[in-house]
């Protein structure tokens, strides 16, 4: 499966923002899929991750209660919306698939996942 982010820019603190990630192919539905996010000289963390049915969800500490994961199987589109945005969220955001329908202790980390996109550049001003 093919992975295209959009939605990335920037935006003021306390903003939101929703990311999309279009997927191409027809397994689309048969990937867990996540969002991940790295700042400039740090490494790529975990941000959210979601079944492939949709009825499971993690979250990171840090975005817990902000962003929303979610997913369209049937438009193979996956979204982040975040809201209430903080300057620590500036980062360029990817989205990736994993190899099984279901959420685990694996869907932390980023060895898991064996497709990613491009990324998009999410900024937050103070």
């Amino acid at each position: 499966v093919q992975l295209v982010e959009s939605g990335g820019g920037l935006v003021q603190a306390g903003g939101s923002l929703r990311l999309s990630c279009a997927a191409s192919g027809r397994t689309f539905s048969t990937y867990a899929m996540g969002w991940f996010r790295q700042a400039p000289g740090k490494e790529r963390e975990f941000v959210a991750a979601i079944s492939s049915n949709t009825y499971n969800t993690y979250y990171a500490d840090s975005v817990k209660g902000r962003f929303t994961i979610s997913r369209d199987n049937a438009k193979n589109t996956l979204y982040l919306q975040m809201n209430s945005l903080k300057p620590e969220d500036t980062a360029v955001y990817y989205c990736a698939a994993e190899p099984s329908t279901y959420l685990s202790g694996r869907s932390y980390y980023t060895e898991s996942y064996i497709n990613w996109g491009q990324g998009t550049q999410v900024s937050v001003s103070s």
